[in-house]
């Protein structure tokens, strides 16, 4: 507090003879300003207010144009800040890096504000556009992303083209080295299904065998019955019986063979014919010892059908390979 105290009297000066210089005037009598503090001191503190986020929210901000993710971190209690790029991460990178940062993360998923999962090859520039949940270990955190000034509809345009261009440009840089890393990948999928694939190899091979060798014996059967009619049909023709009695016989023979085969098309779908019925004795044979042996043909099917898959992406990704290679070379000569 500041006072302010009245002008001090001072002695005027003793009357000069008159002179020359009697006739100036004297200048007027100076005033002094005395300052005093009132009041105790320590009444007056300072009071200082901290901006700093909780340290269980979830906050985004922008850092040189790249959007920046700052969490804690369950296991460790430490506030993590994990960087962006809005057009190459997706939602399952950004994910798997928070669960490499702290192993103690068992599970983690995004979702709307209105509950719906977002998939995790969804683009992290899209998912930063609105509000979202970040879900880590049953733990729900929202997610309020900062929003951005709008832009004219001629400017977006030209943002819009330039990211695009930026991201081809990224790709075309570094297009061989993803093709390296996927053939790497595929070489290592391939191997792995093929050691799956071993066992069930191993046991349908013996499935197989079993299965054909059952079906071969139906068959030579079957031979063995109609070398027995015909035998018969001869020795009561030429030996017991005469032609005449035994045309009818033979006729109705034929018109019953003729009945099953027409109950087995009505039952099967498919024609009365050697190949056919050989193919089906023989499923039904190995799905029968499949069964005993417990193995699991559903799974044989989707192990081959993606070992199949494997190396048809291989055989393409080898042959851009090539032809890259073979333009590289014409270029050089040329």
């Amino acid at each position: 507090m500041l006072l302010l105290r009245g002008p001090r009297r001072l002695r005027p000066p003793a009357p000069r003879a008159p002179g020359r210089g009697a006739s100036r005037p004297l200048p007027p009598p100076p005033q002094v300003l005395c300052v005093k503090l009132s009041g105790r001191l320590k009444c007056y503190q300072a009071h200082f207010y901290s901006t700093v986020a909780p340290p269980d929210e979830v906050t985004v901000s922008y850092r040189h144009g790249l959007p920046l993710i700052t969490l804690t971190l369950p296991s460790r209690n430490e506030r993590c800040q994990f960087v962006v790029k809005p057009m190459l991460s997706t939602v399952g990178s950004f994910l798997q890096d928070i669960q490499n940062e702290d192993k103690g993360i068992k599970n983690a998923a995004v979702f709307t504000t209105d509950g719906t999962e977002i998939a995790t090859s969804t683009l992290m520039g899209f998912l930063l556009m609105n509000d979202f949940k970040l879900v880590i270990n049953k733990i729900t955190y929202n997610v309020q992303c900062p929003k951005k000034e709008k832009l004219s509809s001629e400017h977006t345009t030209d943002l819009e083209d330039m990211k695009s261009l930026v991201h081809r440009l990224f790709t075309a840089l570094h297009l061989e080295e993803f093709q390296k890393k996927r053939e790497h990948h595929l070489l290592e999928e391939i191997d792995h299904l093929k050691g799956q694939l071993q066992p069930l190899e191993q046991m349908k091979a013996k499935i197989e065998a079993r299965s054909a060798a059952k079906t071969s014996g139906i068959l030579w059967a079957g031979l063995a019955l109609l070398s027995v009619q015909g035998g018969a049909l001869a020795w009561l023709t030429w030996w017991v019986y005469s032609w005449d009695i035994m045309e009818p016989v033979t006729y109705f023979i034929t018109f019953g063979n003729s009945m099953v085969f027409f109950a087995y098309f009505l039952v099967t779908r498919q024609d009365y014919t050697y190949s056919a019925i050989k193919r089906r004795h023989f499923l039904h044979f190995f799905y029968k010892k499949s069964k005993q042996q417990h193995f699991d043909v559903v799974q044989y099917n989707k192990l081959k059908e993606d070992l199949a898959k494997a190396n048809e992406s291989l055989s393409r990704l080898r042959r851009s390979l090539y032809l890259r290679t073979q333009v590289e070379e014409l270029n050089e000569k040329n």
